[in-house]
């Protein structure tokens, strides 16, 4: 298709090649009525000589021969190496001796997919899914994090000093303002498929009282801003498949799914939001206690839900998707 500034179209050029040959008019007096070089109307006045009017289509530019490009034998061994082992190109150019750019250029010419879209244990493209409303599933995990000991960790003092405040008796010893600080914390997170909605506890454990005590609170927080959970996916920890989890679950009516073992890709939008949560709360900075960090956890999950713009949403947060949202406008 020629382009918008192009002077002809195919009934243009069709118009000019009939001026000089049915008319025979000379070619640069056809040239100057179509607006056009003397080389073009003699090219489009000879295609139509030897073709007809099927010779006014754009033909591709591409060249009949290219010396310079890539035997097919090396190409069969740059896809055979990325089915195999799922490289990237620098990693393939590396063993086989060639230039990254070329293995990026044979890959992107027969289509293969991106690694980011791969699952790396099977190499089958990955299945995305949105479901159609809030409530119709939600992703429920828990990352385990070490907590900051008082004063900072060695992100703050350094690797030697750092490593003092470690400790193998989590959950046992105290920081400065009394509280059990040292060891680990368990983020209990509930995330919603079709909004991203997200609802995060720091909770000590990870037993199974807990976590159906943070699934009630966020059935809660969920049920009040007008959103009826109709399924629950979690993984297949200990707590989730205990008796008093399903019969939660079971009580509310709500369907509970689990992943397939060693498959937490199937869970892959409440995984994401724990990355997200390590990446931009977590880890974010350095802070100089466990105390500092929590006390920006709740204005961080705020951002999140209602002001941080979500790329699988358009750029818009994920109160977005959810009609009248408490605390979406400040």
């Amino acid at each position: 298709m020629p382009h918008r500034n192009a002077p002809l179209t195919e009934l243009g050029r069709l118009r000019l090649a009939r001026c000089v040959v049915d008319d025979r008019w000379p070619l640069r007096r056809a040239a100057e009525r179509f607006q056009v070089s003397a080389t073009t109307a003699s090219r489009w006045a000879d295609r139509y000589r030897s073709l007809g009017p099927a010779g006014m289509t754009d033909r591709s530019s591409r060249p009949h021969r290219s010396p310079a490009r890539t035997p097919t034998r090396t190409e069969r061994r740059i896809i055979k190496v990325r089915v195999l082992r799922r490289w990237g190109p620098a990693r393939i150019a590396y063993l086989l001796g060639l230039n990254p750019a070329t293995v990026h250029r044979v890959l992107r010419r027969y289509k293969l997919a991106r690694l980011v879209h791969l699952d790396r244990a099977t190499g089958r493209v990955i299945r995305r899914y949105e479901h159609d409303a809030p409530g119709d599933l939600v992703h429920v995990d828990i990352k385990k994090l070490g907590n900051i000991p008082d004063g900072g960790g060695h992100r703050v003092l350094g690797r030697r000093a750092g490593a003092r405040h470690r400790t193998r008796t989590p959950g046992k010893a105290l920081d400065r303002n009394g509280n059990s600080h040292v060891g680990y914390s368990y983020l209990h997170n509930a995330v919603d498929d079709h909004s991203r909605l997200a609802y995060s506890e720091i909770l000590a454990d990870e037993k199974k009282e807990t976590a159906v005590a943070f699934w009630r609170r966020a059935r809660q927080l969920f049920t009040t801003n007008g959103i009826a959970v109709k399924q629950v996916l979690t993984d297949n920890g200990s707590c989730y498949k205990s008796h008093l989890w399903r019969q939660t679950l079971l009580d509310a009516s709500i369907i509970h799914k689990q992943t397939k073992p060693y498959r937490p890709q199937t869970n892959g939008k409440v995984e994401r939001f724990n990355r997200t949560l390590l990446d931009e709360w977590a880890y974010a900075r350095a802070y100089r206690s466990e105390t500092e960090r929590r006390d920006a956890f709740t204005g961080w999950l705020h951002t999140y839900n209602h002001h941080r713009g979500h790329t699988a949403l358009g750029g818009d947060p994920p109160a977005s998707r959810v009609t009248n949202l408490s605390g979406q406008y400040t």
